[in-house]
């Protein structure tokens, strides 16, 4: 089920303090260098039209809150989306999500790490190009804080079979803990978009939840 065309973003919004390109990245990368204070920060890959960043930004205003999106118009959809709300504790990086949490991010300075239907790459000689690979598992590992969370949902069976029997074999990280699925209040009550297109179609979510 691919991904359905955006919507026109007005020309007149400035996106300056919401998106922010890969190489503009202090490194190490830390909360208080991209937003000003000292709070935990959540890191989103693949943060899509942003629908997570959103919610995520306005429930838990004490968190900040970084999205990591490699594809240049999503990332301005989703920054878009915050400036639009004025969300202070959000922000979006257009780049690779794999290269920055290696290069980018210092040990234990993530609260959680959210992944939220990767590409599943569906031909067996493009699966190496996933997301949810062992060196990218191992840089999740190391830069979640002792408690932390690294929360991925998908709607591939193998993919999520595939990725629990990977994140066993190369860390130490516990769980899975399997998240219930709760009802939605409204239409946009959904983690992210690709979610509600899920649900609404009667087709399965796989969650996960594991702690450091």
């Amino acid at each position: 089920m691919g991904r359905r065309a955006l919507r026109k973003i007005d020309p007149g919004l400035d996106l300056t303090r919401w998106l922010i390109a890969e190489e503009a990245l202090p490194t190490p990368l830390r909360s208080e260098l991209l937003f000003g204070r000292t709070a935990p920060l959540q890191i989103e890959v693949g943060s899509g039209k942003g629908l997570f960043l959103a919610h995520a930004t306005a429930s838990l205003p004490a968190h900040d809150f970084l999205g990591i999106e490699i594809a240049a118009k999503y990332a301005r959809f989703a920054a878009a989306r915050l400036a639009r709300c004025a969300c202070a504790n959000g922000k979006v990086v257009h780049g690779d999500g794999v290269r920055i949490f290696h290069d980018r991010l210092a040990d234990q300075s993530v609260e959680a790490v959210h992944v939220y239907f990767p590409d599943p790459w569906w031909k067996r000689r493009h699966r190496r190009r996933r997301v949810m690979h062992a060196a990218f598992l191992r840089d999740v590992e190391r830069v979640l804080r002792v408690g932390g969370a690294l929360h991925f949902w998908t709607d591939v069976a193998e993919y999520y079979q595939t990725t629990l029997e990977l994140v066993r074999q190369t860390t130490q990280l516990n769980g899975p803990v399997i998240p219930a699925e709760r009802p939605s209040e409204h239409d946009l009550d959904y983690q992210t978009h690709f979610e509600r297109r899920m649900r609404l179609n009667d087709l399965p979510v796989y969650r996960s939840e594991f702690r450091k």
